[in-house]
């Protein structure tokens, strides 16, 4: 929907504002035999890396996958081996697509920009020197063009020689990038074309249950914080006595120790029976505790 392509062009231009910044601030070329390959190569793989790895964790629908496999009630009644995998197959591509956003976009823009592929490939070019020893030695050829991405350290003679190879990896680069954008852009429009065809909805059918699903989770979310802060505010009363925000509170509930000590502390998703948890220790102690203790009137005077 409208909503995936305003989120993925976002999360674009965030990542291609963060690759200049992170060029500009951080990237240094060694311009050293064996240093220049792993230094441009991190510098274009690890970021991608990282940025893949937080598509994946930032989507709901990954933990929508891998949370709850557990459960009782699929023992009961196990599911369709086959449709379960195509789903799940469905479901990994769809959230691999929307996790390749970033990853695909710094790779793309560092390619064009071709700083760090200059840095990693440097030494490997093969190239003429104008008005150098042609006697020099094979790691002499290498040392002398791993010092090309810094100019500082060429010597004045090897200037159109460097210039020469600057232009050569650059240009396999740009063209590197472009290639990967064109593959990317192609690859995105052959996959909608291919889940239209074998969608059993129409266009319109499918325009609906896109808005609906929308709509759905919209509301669940609404309800969920409803109905979860209703749920707590009992087992708040239960323990102060009162309800958070009421203006006639005419007494409170004053906690013993122990009561203090048995909602403090560190707990888990707590499973009581087969169907319920107890979700913190308040909950916990709000359903074995029985409704007693201390009480102060707020209407008389101390």
């Amino acid at each position: 929907g409208k909503e995936i392509v305003i989120a993925n062009a976002i999360i674009a231009i965030l990542t291609i504002g963060g690759q200049q910044l992170f060029s500009f601030f951080t990237f240094s070329c060694p311009c050293h035999v064996g240093q220049n390959l792993i230094y441009g190569l991190a510098f274009l793989g690890v970021p991608a890396l990282i940025l893949l790895v937080v598509g994946y964790a930032l989507n709901n629908q990954t933990w929508r996958l891998v949370t709850g496999k557990r459960s009782p009630l699929e023992e009961e009644a196990p599911p369709n081996r086959l449709l379960q995998c195509k789903l799940i197959c469905f479901v990994l591509c769809s959230i691999t697509g929307r996790a390749l956003v970033a990853p695909v976009t710094w790779l793309a823009v560092t390619l064009i920009n071709g700083s760090y592929y200059i840095c990693a490939m440097s030494e490997y070019v093969s190239v003429h020197y104008y008005g150098a020893n042609p006697n020099v030695t094979a790691s002499e050829h290498r040392r002398i063009l791993a010092a090309f991405p810094c100019s500082q350290l060429v010597p004045p003679e090897l200037t159109r020689a460097r210039d020469e190879v600057i232009l050569l990896l650059r240009y396999q680069s740009q063209v590197a990038g472009w290639l990967l954008i064109a593959v990317v852009v192609i690859t995105v429009f052959l996959s909608y074309c291919l889940a239209s065809c074998f969608s059993p909805l129409s266009f319109l059918h499918f325009r609906y249950w896109n808005s609906y699903v929308r709509n759905e989770q919209e509301l669940f979310d609404e309800a969920t914080d409803q109905h979860s802060r209703l749920y707590a505010m009992q087992h708040v009363r239960k323990f102060f006595g009162f309800i958070p925000g009421s203006e006639n509170v005419k007494e409170i509930r004053i906690p013993s120790l122990r009561e203090w000590q048995a909602i403090s502390g560190l707990a888990f998703l707590k499973q009581v029976d087969e169907e319920h948890y107890d979700y913190s220790l308040l909950h916990d102690w709000a359903l074995k505790e029985s409704v007693n203790g201390k009480y102060l009137r707020t209407d008389e005077d101390p």
